[in-house]
């Protein structure tokens, strides 16, 4: 019983070690982190490459040779 009692003493006191706080503050980071990587993706995307890729499917499509 002794032993038990001080084995939950040692435990209680112990300070080291990663709390819950750590963790989801770094699982928040990387979800904001990863919603602005998407939403610049999504803005390169829509603003530069889909209306290229559209001019140039036009264009192929309307061969007047």
């Amino acid at each position: 019983m002794i032993q038990i009692r001080t084995k939950l003493v040692q435990i209680m006191a112990d300070k080291r070690g990663e709390g819950f706080v750590d963790t989801a503050i770094k699982i928040l980071m990387a979800v904001v982190i990863g919603a602005l990587l998407l939403a610049g993706l999504y803005k390169l995307f829509a603003d530069t490459v889909l209306p290229t890729l559209t001019q140039r499917v036009t264009e192929m499509f309307n061969y007047s040779g």
